[in-house]
Formats: C-alpha cells, sequence, structure tokens
C-alpha cells in the first residue's frame, strides 16, 4: 500500500512539505528489509533512510551546509510528514528515523560547534546512530529522581549509574545523556553529556525485549571516564535542554501514530470491499459502514491536532520575535499544550483505529505476521514513550486552569 498525500493540500503545510511528502510517498513502498531480527533491520533502514536523503531532515543546514541538513532548522512539519509515511509502511523504520533526530536533537540545540561537526553531519548520512539516555527505573515521567551521576574531577568528569528503556541501545555510535551533577538540586542539577559508545566504562549488553520488537537496551556506566568537552549545554542545564529536546519531537510522535491509523483504516477498507459474507461484501453492511465512518474521524480529529502543533512551533522559530518575556514565554506555553493535545489525541484515537479495524478482520486481525496483528502491537508503546498519555493530560489540564 501507499501512503496518502491528500492531507498535504491542508494550509499547514508548504510547498517544500508536499514535496516531500510525495517524493516520500513513491520511495517508501519500494523498500523491503527483513524486521526479524531487530537491531539488524534498524541499522539496515538507518543506512536505507541516510543514503536516500531522509536523515538529512534530522539535522539542521549549518550557516554554510556544513551540518548535514536539507532546511536552516528542524522543521517539525517535515519530521511529522516524514513520520507519517514511514509508520505507515514500517513502524521500525519509522523508529530509525525517529531516534537518529531525537538522539542528535540536543546537539542540534545545545552543541558547540565542534561537538555539531563531529556528529551532526554523520547522524544526516546514517554513518553514525544516535541514542537519548534519559530514563532510569525510578525515573521516567520524574526525570528529576534520576540516580546516574557525574561527579567533576578537575580534569575530566566521572559518570556511574544506569540508564533503561534506551532506544538503540546496543547498536548506537554515541549517547546523549543525563546525570545529576548537583544531587540535591532535583531537576535543576543535571548537566547532559555525549558518550561514545566504545567509552571504557559503558556497558550496553543488557538488552531488552518487548512486545513489539525494537532495539532497546539498559545502559551500566562504572567509572566512565569523560573529558571536559562531553559536556554538553549548561552545567545543570541538562533538564531543560532534555525537555526542549522532547517538545520538538513530541508532535512527529503524533504523526508516526497517524501512520499507523491511517494504514490500519486502508487495510480494513481493503478487506471490507473483498471480503464476502451472506451474500454480499463486508463494505455493503451498514454497520462496517458506521465503524468506518467512526474510524475515519478519529484519524482527521488526531491529524488536524498534529498538523496545528508542528506549525505552531515552525511559525514561532521563524519569527522568532515576541515583544517581551512575558510574551514569549506564553507563547511557549500554548505551543507545549498543543504538542501535548496532539500526542495524546493522535496516539490515543490510533490505538482505538486500530482496534476496530483489527475487529472487522476477525479471526485474521489476531493472526501472527499479518499487518494488523503487527499494528496492534505496535501502536501500543507511543501512549507510553516521550511523554505517557497522562502526562499529557496534565500538562493541558494546568493550561486550562491557568487560563
Amino acid at each position: 500500500m501507499t501512503p496518502t498525500t491528500s492531507h498535504l493540500t491542508l494550509p499547514f503545510f508548504d510547498d517544500v512539505h508536499r514535496t516531500l511528502g510525495e517524493q516520500l510517498a513513491r520511495w517508501i513502498p519500494q523498500q523491503q528489509v527483513d524486521e526479524q531480527d531487530d537491531r539488524a533491520a534498524c541499522r539496515e533502514w538507518v543506512a536505507r533512510l541516510g543514503e536516500a536523503g531522509w536523515l538529512r531532515y534530522c539535522v539542521p543546514a549549518g550557516d554554510g551546509g556544513e551540518l548535514g541538513g536539507v532546511l536552516p532548522r528542524l522543521d517539525s512539519r517535515a519530521l511529522v510528514v516524514l513520520r507519517e509515511a514511514l509508520a505507515f509502511h514500517s513502524p521500525l523504520a519509522d523508529f530509525a528515523f525517529a531516534m537518529q533526530g531525537l538522539g542528535s536533537g540536543a546537539i542540534t540545540l545545545a552543541g558547540s560547534a565542534a561537538q555539531q561537526a563531529a556528529y551532526l553531519p554523520d547522524v544526516a548520512s546514517g554513518r553514525q546512530i544516535a541514542a537519548f539516555a534519559l530514563s532510569e527505573a525510578d525515573a521516567g515521567s520524574d526525570a528529576g529522581a534520576m540516580k546516574t551521576r557525574a561527579t567533576s574531577t578537575g580534569e575530566d568528569w566521572a559518570m556511574s549509574g544506569n540508564k533503561t528503556w534506551i532506544s538503540n541501545g546496543g547498536i548506537a555510535d554515541f549517547y546523549v545523556t543525563f546525570a545529576k551533577t548537583a544531587p540535591d538540586a532535583g531537576t535543576r542539577g543535571i548537566t547532559a553529556f555525549i558518550i561514545d559508545a566504545t567509552n571504557p566504562g559503558l556497558d550496553c549488553s543488557e538488552h531488552i525485549t518487548v512486545m513489539s520488537p525494537h532495539p532497546l537496551a539498559t545502559l551500566q556506566f562504572t567509572d566512565c571516564r569523560l573529558p571536559r568537552h562531553a559536556q554538553l549545554g549548561d552545567l545543570n542545564g541538562g533538564f531543560k535542554l532534555a525537555m526542549q529536546t522532547l517538545d520538538i519531537f513530541r508532535a512527529s510522535v503524533a504523526g508516526a501514530a497517524l501512520g499507523m491509523a491511517r494504514r490500519a483504516l486502508a487495510e480494513a477498507v481493503h478487506y471490507a470491499r473483498q471480503r464476502q459474507m451472506f451474500g454480499q461484501t463486508l463494505a455493503d453492511f451498514q454497520l462496517t459502514q458506521a465503524k468506518l465512518g467512526e474510524m475515519a474521524a478519529l484519524v482527521d480529529a488526531g491529524a488536524l491536532l498534529t498538523y496545528r502543533a508542528a506549525w505552531m512551533r515552525d511559525a514561532s522559530e521563524a519569527g522568532k520575535q515576541a515583544p517581551d518575556a512575558a510574551a514569549e514565554a506564553a507563547g511557549r506555553r500554548e505551543r507545549t499544550v498543543a504538542a501535548a493535545m496532539a500526542k495524546m489525541t493522535a496516539t490515543e484515537n490510533a490505538q482505538r483505529v486500530i482496534d476496530m479495524a483489527l475487529q472487522m478482520h476477525g479471526g485474521m486481525g489476531v493472526r501472527v505476521g499479518t499487518k494488523m496483528e503487527s499494528l496492534y502491537r505496535d501502536i501500543r508503546s507511543l501512549r507510553i514513550y516521550e511523554g505517557a498519555t497522562e502526562v499529557q493530560q496534565l500538562i493541558i489540564g494546568k493550561a486550562a486552569l491557568q487560563s
């Protein structure tokens, strides 16, 4: 099946996004990757996405194009368009793309010129695989509870602790890692570091197996020595940097959910048209038509919130002329709420759409190896990672009380 591009006519998008979506819709159906080994498949997807130039949307171009990107800055709408089309075809392809962006996003935002030059061009080409290491066993939504520590020795840093649920764990070439540098300061005592996978004191051999295959691992840091220049951004400014990075990519998670939901709807329509039952097709029954109508409306509801959130961020980046600090803070809160609404609605609606599509397929829907069965497993994690639905509800609810 080919991803749809009709939504790109909406006024949220510019010509660059329409061209991107149409080119990707022609390219992605031609890609067939054996995904039985998720780690090997992820490496293969990164290589293909890099070779075709799609990873260049994960990084900015730089003043002279030296950073490898296509556009002057990270563009939320381009990320949404890419993730929606990739997830329609292969959620693992979407995962491979997204982690290149998320894993390097903090370097784009806060990296020194030397750090950006050392990592971003290789991310854009697929020569290096990126990872984002924030979560711990007891510090997921509550990042301030993290226990991994980085201690200054004067000449370098010494890091000890554990990170878990780390995407690309075990296959990444570098990890943007967040650790406590002021242990008693909560979220105000966290600093980011860039750690190469070959760094002594880092063990990423403990792989995690989940219901929808993705390369995940626990990272163990044991007196892991880091040079001073491994520090990313301001000392004790890591939490703000992590949240800024997640804010950029939150709407793109909604884009991935849209891709999966659109695929489920397409599979349901195709099945309903050809499934014979009681002398007619399944599509002839009014109950089927009603279900398909509900599914289509759920997809569009999530899509409009997603495209709005991405457009709002891009518009703010293009303007950057807030009259004062208070207005800028208000605009930032508005964009954060819009992204939270998009992420919550698109992922929750996608879960409902995929469940209804599977139900329509009957027994075939739960047969291992079918598209519906894999979509049913693939969608579930999107309601958890990069801010669970409950976290998004809190963000939206607090904003409503303050309005």
